[in-house]
């Protein structure tokens, strides 16, 4: 097997923290954290701050912003979403906000939210939360210097 200097590269670089794996950005990320291009898992944005929980959209209730396809649970919710999409999306893309302090990305799970000061943030895990909570003012400023030059853009 071949080890590529890309890899080797990537092997080198990924950073463990509190047992999460943090990985800078070798190539430019998607400015919205969306696997299989469906932003936040197909939760509702727009229900972590009307239900204070994780709500699972609806395909029917669907619309596409920032290069990603965004689910609602109702028609309300799609409607408030687009008449202020930066309010209710999450900050930093919907990347783990606790990485994006330390100058990585990681991925983030529907339950490990935060609503601070009106912003929505995502961490990659209610342990990894735990940790962000401790500090929410300096992580942000932390979070913003990095981002979205750790995305690789």
């Amino acid at each position: 097997m071949t080890l590529t200097r890309r890899a080797l590269i990537a092997a080198i670089l990924v950073i463990p923290v509190a047992g999460t794996i943090l990985r800078p950005a070798l190539a430019a990320e998607p400015e919205v954290y969306a696997p299989n291009g469906v932003a936040m898992g197909g939760y509702d944005p727009v229900a972590y701050f009307t239900e204070d929980r994780p709500v699972m959209g609806k395909a029917a209730y669907a619309l596409r912003w920032r290069g990603a396809l965004w689910y609602f649970a109702s028609a309300e919710a799609m409607e408030s979403f687009e008449m202020n999409p930066a309010g209710y999306a999450p900050q930093y893309g919907g990347y783990c906000a606790y990485a994006m302090s330390k100058g990585a990305i990681a991925p983030t799970v529907p339950e490990a939210f935060t609503v601070h000061d009106g912003r929505l943030y995502m961490n990659f895990s209610t342990e990894v939360r735990t940790i962000w909570s401790a500090d929410i003012p300096g992580n942000i400023v932390l979070a913003n210097g990095n981002w979205p030059a750790a995305l690789g853009q």
